[in-house]
């Protein structure tokens, strides 16, 4: 089992931006996945096994709800914070991240925001500690980049509703104990409704053979004729905007994570290539590797400022959804061609699990496409400068 020696690059110096609480939050969630997560996490990739062991310490460094305020369970941080614990467990891999994200931004967010006082204290607590797990269902098997076009469906049947459909391609789905799906009334309107497992008609098919992702754990959500109590119906907000909301919550983490799979592809090829000697010198030293490091650190040091200043906003209450996309997009895309690219550096190296870089090149190939693809975040951008939505 290889050392976790990795080191963050700084080129900019962000750190001075940063308060003693940010880089406390990120230096415990580091410590964490160095203790926690490197040691397992290839060998449970390789056997494309969600480690359910983490889910207590991700409860504890704050990986679940790190922003709901302290009387709901959470740690009541601010929005770097969050970005900031992101960016570290997504270094450890973007399986695990994701499960956090999930719980985070997609699960307690929408309860928090969209949910009722009772609803907020029977699930926060619990789902910031993991005690629950949750999932988040909007992805149709036929509706992916158009959510709107949704078929799954709830009608009033007395003191509780009837909801048929199904989701796919959804993190967290096969262990999870409470599902936010948003589903159409018989008025076409989309709400969210709490639905736990147990509920007679509620299943949660596994996916398998994927290539991506394979620390974590996804499947489906089937409702067949589901009973799902009146009660359970998020009350505070409906229409496409309210899972759109959530999605910038969690794009918003996605942004910060990838930076961590990136610095992570960085660190592992500068280590190497300082190490490996061919033609009696190390291969640092040749200029086609130090043109691809100096391209690396500094398309992490862009991202890297595009994301703080994205969190400052997002503290601020002025994040628009299309700033967020931008950083979605732009940070999937610099971390998959950083992956890439340290992969060549490791030569044949590179395609073993002795290292990571394989495994985040493959887990980014998902993180590129889900909560939006790379092509969608392009067209939200081109929507916001020209006025005209080219998707419709």
């Amino acid at each position: 089992m290889k050392p976790d020696l990795f080191q963050a690059p700084d080129y900019y110096n962000l750190d001075d931006l940063l308060t003693e609480e940010h880089k406390l939050v990120r230096e415990s969630a580091r410590a964490w996945v160095k203790r926690e997560v490197s040691p397992i996490i290839e060998d449970f990739a390789q056997r494309a096994e969600f480690p359910k062991q983490l889910i207590k310490g991700l409860g504890e460094i704050g990986g679940f709800g790190p922003y709901i305020p302290e009387e709901y369970g959470g740690a009541g941080l601010d929005q770097i914070s969050y970005g900031l614990l992101m960016q570290e467990i997504e270094r450890g891999d973007s399986g695990i991240r994701s499960t956090s994200s999930v719980q985070s931004s997609l699960v307690m967010y929408p309860i928090w925001k969209y949910g009722n006082e009772e609803q907020r204290k029977k699930y926060l607590p619990k789902l910031a500690t993991g005690e629950l797990m949750g999932c988040f269902g909007l992805t149709e098997p036929d509706h992916g980049s158009n959510p709107g076009g949704m078929t799954t469906h709830f009608k009033d049947n007395g003191d509780h509703y009837i909801l048929n459909g199904a989701k796919m391609w959804i993190s967290n789905a096969p262990f999870a104990d409470i599902a936010i799906v948003w589903a159409k009334n018989e008025e076409g309107r989309i709400h969210g409704l709490i639905v736990e497992r147990g509920m007679d008609g509620f299943t949660t098919p596994e996916t398998h053979n994927k290539w991506s992702l394979r620390a974590s754990a996804t499947g489906e959500l089937i409702f067949d004729n589901v009973k799902v109590p009146k009660e359970n119906l998020l009350p505070n907000h409906s229409g496409l905007s309210a899972p759109l909301g959530c999605l910038d919550s969690a794009r918003y983490g996605i942004a910060w994570g990838a930076i961590g799979a990136a610095m992570d592809c960085y660190d592992t090829a500068l280590r190497y290539a300082k190490e490996r000697i061919q033609f009696d010198k190390p291969i640092a030293g040749t200029q086609l590797q130090q043109k691809k490091l100096a391209e690396m650190i500094t398309e992490i040091t862009k991202a890297q400022l595009l994301t703080w200043r994205l969190g400052v906003l997002k503290n601020e209450g002025r994040a628009t959804t299309a700033q967020i996309s931008m950083a979605k997009r732009n940070n999937v895309d610099m971390a998959i061609h950083i992956a890439r690219e340290a992969r060549q550096m490791l030569g044949g190296m590179g395609i073993t699990g002795d290292y990571s870089i394989m495994r985040h090149m493959m887990n980014l190939e998902s993180v590129i496409t889900y909560e939006g693809t790379h092509d969608i975040h392009l067209l939200i951008t081109g929507m916001d400068v020209t006025g005209i939505a080219a998707f419709k």
